[in-house]
């Protein structure tokens, strides 16, 4: 059993690892910041109510043989074009908004040396190198140490915060309301939080790959504990960064700038003025490369899954001589929408953010919709669909954001009125 789950461990923790970012970084970091811990229960809450749509992922795979693009296939030609339909909506402006993180956070570690601009082509560069020569694997090794390496040091800022006591000053106190500022940013945190839901379709990619590369097919229960050790890890860090904003600026009066290099050297320095200077280097280290496997991992996955989408759609390009040239078109696609999105928003990495979290959670409840429809269909034994509890969670989780949804985009459209 032990052995097996070695060889099972790896999807969950590539999820962990492209759930790790944006989310988490930036925006349980400017929960805390901002509202200090009145935001922990949402956190929570919505790490709860969006669990059974990520989980289905793994366990669509484990049940099916194939991943959930096929799945949403099988309940008819409409899901996947709505779930390209999705996926065209927001795939342009989550790859422009992890990268521009990305960026901005490289411009802090070495400032000076080129140009905004420069440094997107750099690590676009090295991301279709990485892509191109097929050397994916060879991150995905590190990306555990990764994760290790940025987890570790932020539990440790978190500690050295907490020694200091939590003492904001009243008069730059404010408190979470359910007013229209306040509900705008809780969609954005909700959104990422703890990543897309569009995670759950490349989780069930990299189980089929992964079982692939190994010749093994694990059981439904080792697949699942390696995805929970993923998703109870990537909670509890976005408490963590959530604890760390709180602690370190929370009624300081100071707010986290626009600029994404500016906003990345604020947040360097909740941890150097917690551990000390000496850890620097570890932390700029930790975050520069958790973002760039981020940007990578997205890059990576978009093309790779729209490739299924376009055969479904396009029958006549259902053939392997033509796999290589749709991926090509995808990533070309992905890469000049992303730079132009980025370049129009060279200051604003804080409003890009919101705006690619935002969508993100507006589809939430279509897309976990379809994961449940996938994932209880004819084609799926009884034994590996989700339980009772789990299905009844499915549908709270459901009713929630869809209500959230509506009352979002009711709110904002009334404004026009």
């Amino acid at each position: 059993m032990k052995n097996n789950f070695w060889k099972a461990l790896g999807p969950g923790i590539m999820w962990a690892g492209a759930a790790v970012g944006v989310s988490h970084l930036v925006q349980s970091t400017r929960a805390g910041a901002g509202y200090g811990f009145d935001l922990v229960l949402i956190v929570i809450l919505i790490n709860l109510f969006k669990y059974p749509f990520f989980e289905f992922g793994p366990r669509y795979a484990i049940a099916s043989g194939e991943s959930l693009v096929h799945g949403y296939k099988r309940l008819g030609k409409w899901a996947v074009w709505l779930f390209m339909a999705l996926t065209l909506g927001t795939m342009f402006t989550i790859q422009a908004t992890v990268t521009s993180v990305t960026v901005g956070i490289l411009s802090s570690v070495f400032p000076g040396i080129m140009s905004f601009q420069g440094w997107i082509v750099l690590v676009f560069s090295l991301c279709i190198l990485i892509v191109a020569i097929g050397k994916y694997k060879a991150l995905d090794r590190v990306v555990k140490a990764i994760i290790i390496i940025l987890s570790l040091s932020t539990v440790v800022a978190v500690l050295a915060a907490s020694a200091k006591g939590f003492n904001p000053n009243p008069v730059f106190m404010t408190k979470f309301t359910w007013k229209a500022a306040d509900l705008a940013f809780l969609i954005a945190l909700a959104g990422w939080m703890p990543s897309a839901i569009d995670i759950s379709v490349w989780h069930s990619i990299w189980t089929i790959e992964k079982i692939k590369n190994t010749g093994y097919k694990p059981k439904l229960s080792e697949s699942l504990l390696d995805f929970k050790i993923g998703y109870i890890g990537t909670t509890i860090l976005a408490l963590c960064f959530l604890a760390l904003g709180a602690l370190c600026m929370y009624g300081t009066g100071i707010t986290f700038a626009n600029n994404g290099t500016e906003f990345s050297t604020q947040l360097f320095n909740l941890y150097t003025t917690t551990i000390g200077r000496w850890a620097y280097p570890i932390i700029a280290l930790a975050a520069t490369a958790t973002m760039f496997s981020t940007t990578l991992t997205v890059m990576d996955a978009y093309p790779r899954v729209m490739k299924p989408v376009t055969q479904i759609i396009i029958p006549a390009l259902d053939n392997p001589k033509y796999e290589k040239y749709i991926s090509y078109f995808w990533l070309t696609a992905l890469i000049s929408i992303s730079f132009l999105i980025m370049t129009a928003f060279a200051k604003e990495m804080r409003i890009l953010v919101d705006i690619a979290t935002t969508l993100s959670f507006i589809t939430a409840p279509i897309l976990g919709y379809l994961n449940y429809k996938a994932v209880t269909g004819r084609n799926i034994s009884p034994e590996y669909q989700p339980g009772t509890g789990l299905k009844v969670m499915s549908v709270i989780g459901l009713i929630v954001l869809f209500a959230f949804a509506i009352y979002f985009l009711s709110s904002y459209i009334f404004k026009f009125f």
